[in-house]
């Protein structure tokens, strides 16, 4: 079965009455935990971005609080689980100010590992392509906000 493009489900969904937009959020809501986590971002998060930040600032601590430091092995396991659960986090958000916060906490909290992932080739290179991704959000914010993000950077390097 083909899926139908983008507009014609934007046509199909004008057509439908509010009951039925519910239950076709709701049932889609059942099929994928991602769908979920969105929804629920939609409908309780997205009007207080800085809760949301904060939230997915505490879920990162968790993740890596749970870090296996006895080999480089381990910790790059769960820093790239960490890093996945929070570039999807950042996908929810489509902010550039959230992204930059989030990547940037995430960086800041790599570099107070220990053992330190400077000694690790992987581990740095992860974290710095993680800086160039913040630099190049940066290029499409406004420029007070990219002052104050680019000290925040000055100071981790």
């Amino acid at each position: 079965m083909k899926a139908a493009s983008l507009k014609q489900i934007k046509d199909e969904l004008k057509h439908l009455t509010e009951g039925q937009l519910t239950d076709l959020v709701l049932q889609l809501s059942r099929f994928k935990k991602e769908n979920k986590e969105l929804l629920t971002y939609l409908l309780f998060n997205a009007d207080n971005e800085t809760g949301y930040i904060v939230a997915v600032q505490e879920a990162i601590v968790e993740g890596l609080s749970d870090i296996n430091t006895q080999t480089y092995y381990w910790m790059k396991k769960t820093i790239r689980k960490v890093l996945r659960n929070t570039k999807k986090y950042i996908r929810y958000s489509k902010k550039k100010e959230t992204e930059i916060e989030l990547l940037l906490f995430f960086c800041q909290k790599l570099l107070e590992l220990d053992p330190p992932i400077k000694h690790n080739t992987t581990l740095f290179n992860l974290y710095n392509r993680q800086i160039a991704l913040i630099r190049k959000s940066m290029s499409q914010i406004h420029e007070d906000l990219q002052y104050d993000y680019q000290k925040e950077l000055d100071r981790m390097s």
